[in-house]
């Protein structure tokens, strides 16, 4: 059984059976024969389509990010913004994807030689619960602009966005069988990456899962692309306006109620500035207002399922075990609903949870730098490598940041953020391959060289 359950009340909302194997069979079918289709459209008529979705998820954004709200606990105002993003990546692909498609001239001598990108087939996108609409949306704008179709193997927790995102694309006048979600569980998806009418797999997940199905795909050889865990710096140098980083502080570690892979965890600050920041910070993640994530008023809500309150708590618990202190929060809030204080830890052993392992909740660390250099040695020091945010308004100390913290982004004085005109992406263990931007589109295509006489 899949459920649907809200967050902040523990109320199931909806359940749904999982589909059977002769149903899964059908849905693949169905995504070959339309991808056979599919492929033979112009750009014109696919443009068309996604302007198509752009307006539901535009005109419907109340209805939609109530849906978010209730299945995984994001606060009202931030899941309607998810919709209204999700058009505008819908409608960057409508206006410039024949463009970022477009055979591209190499002078290789005599006669005439060019490159073509021609889409590969079904693609089956795995994707989580944190951005329920954006994810999904990130990769199906480009990958449908790009001419493939698209399978959608949605968390279990969000099953009714999942069935809402297939219906808005249906809608929108894209083929039958052009997108299709699968209401199934994890067990099925190693039966389906193995489908030799599957050509590819995107995932965004766990370390784990990113694993698992780079090595069944592996086995296949199937092209993934795979965005992980981050555990993101956010650099503060004595020349930044403290102002200005304080307030993306708390932003940025309280967004999403804390669960986003480019949230800052990590918050590395010059010892000469530490103790003014950890003041106004702790302040900053006191004042959040916590609570019912339907009410316009609240800034943080709950965590998605009881799971990873659970998991969050222990994290925190085994830090300050080892010898971290707590400047705020630190518990599990005494109210019905997944919620966790927002949280400060300040002298954190180097081997302990809160910096060698993500944190998904409103927790952040917090380590003193000495200079530049142990700055970038500390933002380094980590298995992940999605993004980092730096501030300092020095040119010099912008530089070194940017080349040398080992990182798929680097913002300087601004948090970092997703724009479907930008690569979106890591290194290291958070995963490789890009979404979003020309390399976004290309991800999933054959490149082909072409050469005539």
């Amino acid at each position: 059984m899949i459920a649907s359950t809200n967050p902040a009340t523990g109320e199931t909302l909806r359940t749904f059976e999982p589909l059977t194997e002769a149903e899964i069979e059908k849905k693949l079918r169905c995504a070959d024969t339309a991808w056979r289709l599919y492929r033979r459209t112009s750009f014109a008529e696919r443009a068309r389509w996604l302007v198509g979705a752009a307006e539901i998820l535009e005109s419907e954004k109340d209805r939609i990010g109530c849906l978010m709200t209730l299945e995984m606990g994001k606060p009202i105002a931030a899941a309607r913004a998810e919709a209204a993003k999700c058009a505008v990546a819908c409608r960057y692909y409508a206006g410039h994807g024949e463009r970022l498609m477009a055979d591209e001239t190499v002078d290789a001598g005599a006669g005439r030689s060019f490159i073509r990108y021609q889409p590969i087939g079904p693609v089956l996108a795995i994707m989580p619960w944190n951005f329920p609409f954006w994810q999904v949306f990130r990769f199906a704008a480009p990958a449908l602009m790009a001419g493939n179709v698209g399978l959608l193997k949605h968390a279990s927790n969000v099953p009714q966005c999942a069935l809402e995102i297939e219906s808005i694309i249906r809608r929108a006048g894209f083929p039958t069988g052009v997108f299709q979600t699968l209401l199934i569980g994890s067990r099925e998806v190693k039966r389906i990456i193995d489908d030799p009418r599957v050509q590819a797999v995107t995932l965004t997940g766990s370390e784990p899962a990113g694993m698992t199905v780079a090595c069944r795909a592996g086995r296949q050889l199937k092209k993934t692309v795979l965005e992980l865990g981050g555990s993101d710096p956010f650099i503060v140098t004595p020349n930044a306006s403290l102002d200005r980083a304080v307030a993306a502080a708390v932003e940025a570690r309280s967004i999403n109620n804390g669960q986003s892979c480019i949230a800052a965890k990590r918050f590395i600050v010059d010892r000469r500035i530490a103790g003014e920041f950890v003041r106004r910070f702790a302040a900053g993640m006191e004042a959040l207002r916590v609570g019912d994530p339907l009410d316009e008023t609240t800034q943080l809500g709950p965590l998605a399922t009881p799971e990873i309150l659970e998991g969050l708590d222990r994290q925190v618990r085994r830090s300050v075990e080892m010898g971290a202190h707590i400047v705020t929060g630190g518990r599990r809030l005494d109210r019905p609903g997944n919620f966790y204080a927002p949280t400060v830890l300040t002298e954190i052993p180097a081997n302990a949870p809160a910096l060698r392992e993500e944190l998904f909740g409103p927790v952040a660390a917090l380590v003193g730098a000495y200079d530049t250099d142990d700055a970038i040695r500390l933002a380094n020091d980590t298995d992940f490598g999605l993004g980092a945010s730096v501030w300092t308004a020095d040119p010099a100390e912008q530089q070194r940041f940017i080349d040398e913290i080992e990182a798929g982004m680097v913002f300087v004085n601004s948090i970092v953020v997703s724009d479907p005109r930008l690569p979106f992406g890591g290194i290291k263990h958070s995963g490789y391959g890009r979404e979003l931007g020309v390399h976004g589109i290309r991800e999933f295509v054959n490149v082909k060289t072409v050469r005539v006489a």
